[in-house]
Formats: C-alpha cells, sequence, structure tokens
C-alpha cells in the first residue's frame, strides 16, 4: 500500500468537494489502487493556511468541515503565515492542488504557484484556466524536466474529458478545429430569456442558485468563453493564444426583441466559440448566435456545455456535458490525479 499526501491551495466549493469525493472514494481507490491519500496543507484566502505534518485523511477531513470544524482546529495542524510559495515548500506534499479563482489576463497568481510546487518535486493539477492558456509550455517543459506531470482536465468543461481524450484514446490525432457552447452560464442565462426574464432577472436568479458570479461580466462579456477558446487552441491545436487575441462579442446586446424574433423563426440563441483554420489564417471567437434545430447546438440546455470537434480523420466529434457542478469538477481532478499514479 502507497500513502500519497496532496496540498490544496484554494478550498472553496470545487477544493470542498475534491476532498469529499477523496472520502467517498476511499475504499474504491484502496481496492483498485492500492492507495491512500492524506491532505498535508489547505491553503485558503478567507481561513488563511495550515500545514497537518502526519496528514489528514480525507474522509476525517470531509465529517470536520461537515460539522462547521476551522482548519486550524484540526488534528495536528500548524497555521502558517507566511508566503504561500513558503507553505507549498513546507507541505512535502507529492502533489499539488491549485484551485484558486481564475485571473483571466495574466493567469496569476496560480502560475507562481504552479511554478512553486513543480520546483518542489510536486505533480501540478489545477482547474484553473488561467496558467493553462498563460503558462502552459512554461509549466509543461518544467514538469517534463523534472520528471512530473502537470495536468489541468477541468479547466474547460469540468470533468468531462476535453484534454484527455486525445492524450489517452486518440494519439496522433490532428485536431483541426472546434466550435461548442463553453460557458454554461449564458446558457443558462438566454434559456431564461426565452420563457421571458430580462437579461438582469436571468444573471440575479443565477447568482441566487450560484451559477453567476456577483460581478457577472466573466460570463456576461465573454471573457470565461474566450479563455476557454484560448486554452483548447494552445493545448489541442497548438496555437498559443491569449484571451484578449480570441474576438470576443457577449451576450448583453441580446434583447428580448432579439430573442423573440429567433424563437419565431423556430432557432435559437447561443454564445457559440470558434477556432480552427480558415484557409491560410488561424481564427479564434466567441460571439453570440441562431443556431438552427439541425445544429448540435441547439439542444444544449440549462448550465450544460458541448464542444465538436474536427480532426483529421474525424470530421465530428463531440463531447456534451449535462448540468455540471463543483462534483463534477472534482471529479477532473481525481482523474488527473490517477492518471499519474497509474503511470507511476
Amino acid at each position: 500500500m502507497r500513502t500519497v499526501s496532496l496540498a490544496l491551495v484554494g478550498f472553496g466549493n470545487v477544493g470542498k468537494a475534491f476532498v469529499r469525493l477523496l472520502a467517498r472514494k476511499e475504499d474504491e481507490i484502496l481496492e483498485n489502487y492500492d492507495l491512500l491519500f492524506r491532505i498535508s496543507g489547505v491553503a485558503t484566502a478567507r481561513h488563511g493556511m495550515v500545514i497537518y505534518p502526519q496528514g489528514l485523511p480525507p474522509k476525517y477531513l470531509a465529517e470536520q468541515l461537515e460539522q462547521g470544524a476551522s482548519l486550524d482546529t484540526l488534528e495536528g495542524g500548524q497555521v502558517h503565515s507566511g508566503s504561500v510559495q513558503e507553505f507549498i515548500a513546507k507541505c512535502s506534499a507529492d502533489f499539488l492542488f491549485e484551485n484558486t479563482p481564475v485571473n483571466y489576463h495574466t493567469g496569476q497568481p496560480a502560475v507562481d504557484y504552479l511554478r512553486a510546487g513543480l520546483e518542489q518535486g510536486m505533480h501540478a493539477i489545477t482547474a484553473n484556466k488561467g496558467p493553462v492558456v498563460h503558462a502552459y509550455r512554461e509549466l509543461t517543459d518544467l514538469a517534463a524536466a523534472k520528471g512530473l506531470r502537470f495536468l489541468f482536465e477541468s479547466a474547460v468543461m469540468d470533468g468531462a474529458p476535453i484534454f484527455s481524450v486525445f492524450r489517452e484514446a486518440l494519439p496522433e490525432a490532428r485536431v483541426q478545429s472546434f466550435f461548442g457552447i463553453l460557458n454554461s452560464c449564458t446558457n443558462m442565462i438566454l434559456e431564461r430569456m426565452e420563457t421571458g426574464e430580462t437579461l438582469e432577472e436571468a444573471i440575479r436568479y443565477g447568482q441566487s442558485i450560484g451559477i453567476t458570479e456577483t460581478d457577472p461580466s466573466g460570463d456576461v462579456d465573454g471573457w470565461d468563453a474566450a479563455v476557454k477558446v484560448a486554452a483548447i487552441s494552445t493545448v489541442l491545436l497548438g496555437q498559443p493564444l491569449k484571451p484578449d487575441q480570441v474576438v470576443r462579442e457577449g451576450i448583453r446586446e441580446i434583447t428580448a426583441l432579439k430573442i423573440a424574433e429567433a424563437k419565431a423563426a423556430g432557432e435559437r440563441w447561443k454564445l457559440v466559440c470558434r477556432a480552427g483554420w480558415v484557409e491560410d489564417r488561424f481564427v479564434a471567437a466567441v460571439a453570440p448566435e441562431r443556431v438552427l434545430p439541425n445544429s448540435p447546438l441547439f439542444s444544449v440546455s440549462g448550465t450544460s456545455s458541448f464542444v465538436q470537434f474536427k480532426t483529421d480523420f474525424l470530421p465530428g466529434l463531440g463531447i456534451l456535458e449535462s448540468d455540471p457542478g463543483p462534483d463534477t469538477t472534482a471529479y477532473g481532478l481525481l482523474a488527473d490525479l490517477l492518471v499519474i499514479l497509474r503511470r507511476g
């Protein structure tokens, strides 16, 4: 039996869901992989940083969180008052999980945290889109130089296999283009506007159920979709892009009249992401489009997402994710963890 230690930087909904998933899957993972996981440290923006030198079983941590316990009161916890990079160094973990809020424009400070983990000899896993866009090659090369891995399956479509399907199941498949709905929040907003709500009312509903941020501009103005287009283009199409290089139009100009006109024509508005080669020019864009019933995007409802790839031998490979949440994202983190451990 092997014990694997995990350091967690960022402990919001996804981080907590990841701990609960480890607890729920503990017996299966022990039986199938002969592995035990221990949490060696947790760094949070609101509640500080705590190191657990002996490691906490995920079940214990999950139970204590459920009871409302503070991280610094848990067994053997040592409060850390230095920098996050110093916290990472002192955790002495095998894996660093970075799940801080995304910075669309620089990827920081997540890039620095992941770099610090790799420099300390930890495999690095993130659900954060920023580092994938702003430091994919740097972090991948650093990991390789140290015999480690940098993985990020959850960065674009939560737990749906976007990157790993090409890395594992479709080796040497060359992605030529893709299109889809990559921002589930705007998909939900546009659907609610079809029922008569205003944009503002739909945003407030999204905020009430935790789908939309307090500041909804990242979703509504297309930044979240643009950074996802940049991530896929960078990793799968070999075209490094930053979000501001993606032609971007959000949904603020979609009025009730436009919704009604599309509905009368049997069409629906969707915020569509596209990237690929047009003749000898690479084009990447996010913009609202009216889609017909024969489009695979037409029936993508609620907070679901969809992406369709064109490769050199598959003209259309579609991946649909229905109504994801923090548990779905947490599964993507677990999948990356097990992929690395299976390869030794």
